[in-house]
């Protein structure tokens, strides 16, 4: 017999922990994780690379990574806000690719554990088997990645960052991918998003087991097939009691360390360069510290299908300046170099969305 509501008996979240989760990128990552034979040993060799502050293991982790920040050209800054970030062989970075999947268990990087789809946890309403199930898909994708990383591949669906849970609200039974989410309840949807966010991010009080990342940021519920169009306007009783709990408890309760913009526009807005989402309620209200996201090619939305600007290098100098530090797709690194020419975007602002980037890394 259960003493307890289950949906309460959640592990409590530890307060003191970091936003770091490749703690080796800017320590052990760039120097032992990456084969001499990939490139870099004339210059891990160097006094240059050797003595970096960015490998300083004294130094805060959001101070070595402004430091490595503060090295790159702008053009080299603005390649690695994109999912697939190239190395940068002189300064020791290795490539990473941040796209991984983990809805209902490690997807797409060989076999792993399939656990049911996400609405059939839901349905068992038991928080701490979902806090289990996160568990061990952790455990598993931890493994892969030093496998993969042991094999000298830093490819997609390799790295340690997890496009995970979605937790948009189920309204609509035609959506098609109402699957994945926790349903129509927001309460529900809050407390099974925090226990899967804490089993993938694990408990360590200074480094993450993996990245997790809230998805579709915000009132992303269909119609799929208007999404890269589609302007959603709901009351704002219903944004703030429906479409945005979820989110805010997950920022606040489980620390998760990364956020993913929707496709679609909220008033207005596109939702990956929304300053009233991503800046004010985001950032200023709910404290979040972490870092925000595109859904991929959602960039190229802001101008060729919302026509909130008219170029690319519009779209994303916007993006950023409103927030979202990394994209998946392909414009930032063109566009941004261009932008910050045009006096669109300044390259601080750059600086200040990477150094986010690189800390997590």
């Amino acid at each position: 017999m259960q003493t307890s509501d289950p949906i309460e008996r959640v592990r409590p979240c530890d307060g003191s922990r970091k936003l770091p989760v490749i703690g080796a990128l800017l320590g052990v990552l760039l120097t032992v994780a990456v084969p001499a034979s990939q490139g870099l040993a004339a210059e891990a060799a160097s006094p240059a690379a050797t003595q970096a502050p960015w490998l300083d293991t004294r130094l805060g982790f959001e101070e070595r990574a402004a430091a490595l920040v503060s090295r790159m050209t702008l053009e080299e800054k603005a390649a690695q806000m994109q999912n697939a970030a190239p190395a940068i062989e002189r300064l020791g970075v290795p490539a990473y690719d941040w796209w991984n999947e983990a809805l209902h268990g490690v997807a797409r990087a060989g076999g792993a554990t399939v656990f049911p789809q996400a609405i059939g946890m839901a349905a068992t309403f038991d928080v701490p088997l979902m806090d289990e199930v996160a568990t061990a898909i952790s455990d598993e994708a931890r493994a892969k990645h030093h496998w993969f990383a042991a094999q000298g591949q830093r490819g997609r669906y390799q790295g340690l960052t997890f496009w995970s849970p979605n937790i948009n609200i189920f309204r609509d039974p035609r959506w098609g991918r109402g699957q994945e989410t926790y349903g129509e309840d927001p309460y529900l949807t809050a407390r099974m998003g925090i226990a899967f966010v804490r089993g993938l991010q694990g408990d360590d009080p200074v480094y993450r087991k993996l990245d997790a990342t809230a998805k579709h940021f915000a009132v992303h519920s269909g119609p799929e097939a208007d999404r890269h169009h589609f302007d959603a306007r709901p009351s704002r009783r219903d944004l703030y009691e429906t479409y945005l709990p979820a989110f805010e408890a997950l920022v606040r309760q489980a620390d998760v360390d990364a956020v993913m913009g929707a496709y679609n526009r909220v008033y207005g807005e596109s939702a990956s360069a929304s300053r009233f989402l991503l800046r004010d309620i985001l950032r200023r209200d709910w404290g979040f510290k972490g870092y925000v996201m595109s859904d991929c090619w959602a960039v190229d939305d802001i101008w060729k299908n919302h026509r909130i600007v008219a170029t690319v290098e519009e779209a994303s100098a916007l993006a950023v300046r409103n927030g979202t530090e990394l994209e998946c797709g392909q414009s930032y690194a063109a566009a941004l170099p261009v932008a910050v020419r045009k006096g669109l975007i300044r390259e601080a602002e750059i600086d200040e969305a990477l150094t986010r980037l690189m800390t997590a890394r």
